[in-house]
């Protein structure tokens, strides 16, 4: 072993306060070996970490201390233990079965004349090769920074692209508040990562996914919109009660002189909105100081991210607004008898039954807003035959089946997608999928999905409530009625969806009774 190891000059660096430990695992079958390397780091520290030395003593051990921990940053590991190639056996598994390419390998060797050094550097994916002789303290200083620069970088560009990523998933349907969640969460992960990957970051906004749609509470009220780290679980929370009192006068700093604050390894940064009550961008746990390029990224992020925030939240609203009118319209010419609440449960328990049946987003905000259209042709039929409670003639039943044509003529030809799928609804709900239906008498998939789904929760709502022509059914004669009509009446898969989310439907009813 070199003394040089152990009475190099050690490089002093100014203490600083620690803000966590790097994880270096030392793999060496000479346990002085461990010892020496760890007294020639005792006093290391980078952006404030000190290292935190795991040890192994062969390469199955090494392999063994990878699977428990998925956060290594460097590996010293030796090339000769067990066998005269455990130690590349070691790299390969991190590389190829762990598919880590994060960590950084250097690999240290007493018998370098054994694997020669331009063969292993060109057949192994490892980052440096060194003789244990020439590694002085001084050496392996110089080595363990630069491998943890590299793993600091890759790591932040990491972060970057798995937020970047959830912004892009995201942004496919940003009109549903769970996509809304995930972009902003994206967002957040992207400020994480341009200050070097903070431990805990949180959007802070007056605005909470409640749990759905989105909802603008109280305008002197700050939530927990969305957040990683120790804010993760605190989504929807107050924000005093999700923050410590030094670090809440911190947030009502900002909200009050509409400036970024700085404090110690913390940042809040107020998010100016033209639209709406500003919002709060707050940042802690960072691994180093603030540079004055952080300062101008950090007003440039929160200038955008508000303006992002702001349009999508415009477009909640819009889309708010516009399922709103079509309900009202739906309601309006259903004619149903006053205070009924037909249009509303039929809205909520479709969304229940398309998520179930795992429709994309997109699709199942469609059907949401279709939905209220699927008996629009009621209007086109007298209220009094509607509402009949006397036994119909062949003639009336033949008359008011015409509503669905009616609905269909009314609502075809349009170019939007909602009123195209509301003009197959109004068509085809009445269909059976033994094709005894009305009014074309399709059979089995020639119906579409959504109709499918729309004739099965149009007599499920009907029968559990109170209609002018007969009595509510309790709900085990209508589940019996629908285990009867699968595969006749009913598609047997939506039937199966039905069954399989009764609870969820009754709470539909429940929360949505007549009020006549």
């Amino acid at each position: 072993m070199n003394d040089d190891l152990l009475f190099a000059e050690d490089v002093e660096e100014e203490p600083r306060e620690d803000l966590g430990q790097w994880k270096v695992l030392i793999v060496d079958d000479e346990p002085e070996v461990h010892a020496v390397t760890k007294l020639a780091l005792s006093d290391f520290m980078l952006n404030g970490k000190t290292l935190e030395f795991i040890s192994a003593y062969s390469g199955k051990e090494a392999k063994k201390r990878f699977r428990e921990h998925d956060d290594i940053a460097v590996v010293l590991l030796d090339v000769v233990m067990e066998s005269d190639d455990a130690g590349l056996q070691v790299a390969q598994f991190i590389r190829n079965e762990l598919d880590n390419h994060f960590t950084r390998i250097i690999l240290r060797t007493g018998q370098p004349g054994q694997a020669p050094e331009k063969d292993v550097i060109i057949n192994y994916d490892i980052n440096d090769y060194k003789s244990k002789t020439e590694l002085t303290a001084q050496k392996l200083f110089t080595v363990i920074i630069a491998a943890l620069r590299s793993y600091r970088d890759i790591i932040v560009i990491e972060e970057s692209r798995a937020g970047l990523e959830k912004i892009i998933d995201a942004s496919a349907n940003l009109f549903s508040s769970r996509s809304l969640e995930t972009f902003m969460q994206g967002i957040i992960q992207q400020m994480a990562s341009i200050l070097g990957c903070s431990r805990d970051v949180a959007y802070i906004t007056t605005a909470v996914v409640a749990p759905n749609p989105i909802s603008q509470h109280n305008p002197r009220e700050l939530y927990v919109f969305a957040g990683n780290g120790e804010y993760a679980e605190k989504e929807g929370m107050l924000l005093k009660e999700a923050v410590n009192e030094h670090e809440y006068e911190l947030c009502q700093q900002a909200l009050r002189e509409k400036s970024i604050v700085y404090a110690e390894d913390h940042v809040v940064a107020y998010c100016h909105s033209k639209t709406r009550s500003g919002s709060l961008l707050y940042l802690s746990g960072l691994p180093r100081r603030v540079s004055e390029t952080d300062k101008r990224l950090i007003r440039r992020f929160a200038q955008n991210v508000q303006l992002a925030f702001d349009n999508i939240m415009v477009s909640e609203d819009t889309q708010r607004a516009q399922q709103d009118v079509i309900e009202r319209l739906g309601n309006a010419v259903e004619q149903e008898l006053p205070g009924s609440r037909h249009i509303t449960r039929m809205v909520a328990m479709a969304e229940i039954l398309a998520r179930s049946m795992g429709l994309p987003e997109a699709e199942v905000a469609t059907l949401k807003l279709a939905m209220p259209l699927h008996d629009v042709g009621n209007s086109r039929i007298p209220a009094s035959l509607l509402n009949s409670d006397k036994v119909l003639s062949e003639e009336e039943k033949f008359a008011i089946r015409r509503h669905a044509e009616f609905g269909y003529e009314m609502l075809k030809g349009s170019d939007s997608a909602t009123i195209q799928l509301a003009a197959t609804l109004a068509r085809q709900h009445h269909e059976r999928w033994d094709g005894a239906g009305y009014p074309q008498g399709l059979s089995g998939e020639q119906i579409a999905l959504e109709s499918r789904m729309a004739s099965a929760l149009d007599v499920f709502d009907a029968l559990l409530n109170t209609r002018s022509y007969k009595a509510a059914w309790p709900l085990e004669k209508v589940l019996e009625l629908f285990e009867q009509q699968s595969g006749r009446q009913f598609d047997p898969v939506v039937v199966s969806h039905v069954l399989g989310n009764v609870d969820g439907l009754m709470a539909i009813q429940r929360r949505f009774p007549n009020t006549n």
